[in-house]
């Protein structure tokens, strides 16, 4: 089947940064409720979801500074990825993909849990407008509950149908979100050891480590 579009989430998908979200995360979680956070919960909680939502879980509730903790997050999160100079780069194989969407004509878009101060970091630093228009971006604006509403207004901006889009995603709120606007081909971006866990989740008709695997050498 050949896809009318393809939607790619971004962290932890084209850019592998969960350690960065979780040193973030982890200060602005230490204010919050006084202790950092793990891997497993940044995964489990908060992963694929909005900024907002995740200081409404941290501090259960009780903050009324959400976006300027959000802003926060971000600033430290952003100094991270740039402090961490071999890590900061796209997943292996991700612009040979990009070239090859490209060259078969075949629209792609991001579909982000990041704010839009991210989405101009990582448009600049990745050079992300060789390949997609960087307007076509969908990102955390404030008015999201959730990814799934993103997922559809992501593949209207590339007029895409949602039955005939693929997504590539790596957290299951993200995957379910996905499903629960009407996609039905989904990849997950995975660790090695957990393509079981991926495998049997609703839309999800592939699991890879990274993209070099779809793309001959």
């Amino acid at each position: 089947m050949k896809y009318e579009g393809v939607i790619f989430d971004f962290n932890g998908t084209l850019f592998f940064d969960n350690d960065k979200h979780v040193g973030a995360w982890g200060q602005i979680s230490q204010e919050l409720r006084g202790r950092g956070i793990t891997q497993e919960e940044l995964f489990n909680h908060m992963n694929g979801v909005p900024n907002e939502k995740i200081i409404e879980y941290l501090s259960e509730g009780a903050c009324v500074n959400k976006q300027e903790y959000s802003r926060k997050k971000e600033m430290i999160y952003r100094r991270l990825c740039k402090e961490d100079k071999e890590h900061f780069h796209l997943v292996s194989g991700a612009e040979r993909l990009f070239d090859a969407l490209k060259d078969a004509g075949i629209p792609f878009t991001i579909a982000s849990a990041s704010i839009r101060e991210n989405i101009d970091f990582f448009v600049e630093e990745f050079h992300l407008d060789r390949w997609m228009d960087p307007e076509k971006i969908i990102y955390d604006d404030g008015t999201y509950d959730s990814k799934k509403q993103m997922f559809t207004d992501a593949a209207s901006a590339i007029g895409s149908r949602p039955e005939n889009t693929l997504v590539y995603e790596d957290s299951f709120s993200g995957i379910r979100s996905a499903w629960d606007a009407g996609i039905n081909s989904i990849i997950a971006v995975c660790e090695k050891g957990k393509e079981e866990e991926y495998a049997h989740l609703p839309g999800v008709i592939r699991t890879i480590e990274t993209f070099d695997e779809l793309i001959a050498k």
